[in-house]
């Protein structure tokens, strides 16, 4: 299954909807297109990325070294991230990782 991403900003920030599994196969794709979006949001009112994951089903190590480095290079540029709507299992993996503060992990009712 391919992955499919799509940047959009919103009114202050910036929305990056991954659709599909993130593996080591596409991992670099996303990490490209969320450093792009980190560069644009730093331009914007709110300096904010918010990664939205309710289409993503399965997410490795790898796709998730991502998301954690992501929040970093935000951290470094002034940005800061969010990821938005994990269906259950990519919730629960993320939670038993320890990762939803650092991940700033956000459900749909947030």
């Amino acid at each position: 299954m391919s992955l499919l991403i799509n940047a959009v900003v919103r009114e202050q920030d910036m929305l990056v909807a991954v659709d599909g599994e993130v593996d080591v196969s596409n991992a670099p794709e996303l990490r490209e297109a969320l450093d792009e979006a980190l560069a644009h949001a730093a331009g914007l009112e709110g300096h904010h990325v918010c990664i939205d994951l309710s289409q993503v089903p399965y997410i490795d190590s790898t796709g998730i070294g991502v998301l954690v480095g992501t929040v970093h290079r935000g951290e470094d540029q002034g940005v800061t991230v969010s990821v938005e709507r994990p269906q259950r299992n990519v919730a629960r993996v993320l939670g038993l990782l320890g990762l939803d503060a650092e991940l700033d992990v956000r459900s749909a009712a947030q």
